[in-house]
């Protein structure tokens, strides 16, 4: 099981990746596209072309996690769009919880006890 935690970096890749690729693939696409270390811990979110499904990669000290997310219907509602060259965004863990039920984290609305302390 993968626990998310305030503290963690969350790093989502603006464009999609190809869905084929499994963790190597994806740890490789986390240095040459993105420019991270994917054994930092940071955990990355990665979509297909049509925005059903994510992945999310992350290393927790001994190995990989690689999870999915398929929705059986539609597609998730809100993802980043490229702005000034960015490649990537970061979330916060609240933020990526509300992504992953399909919300829209940039409308979303939490009490204070969700924000992470700066």
């Amino acid at each position: 099981m993968i626990q998310i935690t305030p503290q963690m970096l969350i790093y989502v890749a603006i464009t999609p990746v190809d869905f084929r690729k499994g963790i190597d693939g994806l740890a490789s696409s986390c240095k040459q596209v993105l420019n991270k270390d994917p054994f930092s811990g940071t955990v990355f979110l990665f979509r297909n072309r049509s925005i059903t499904c994510l992945k999310v990669l992350v290393y927790d000290g001994q190995g990989f996690w690689l999870c999915t997310k398929r929705l059986s219907k539609g597609k998730f509602s809100w993802w980043p769009t490229h702005s000034h060259g960015d490649i990537g965004v970061v979330l916060e863990a609240h933020e990526l919880q509300t992504l992953l039920w399909n919300g829209d984290p940039s409308l979303a609305s939490f009490s204070d006890a969700w924000r992470k302390i700066r």
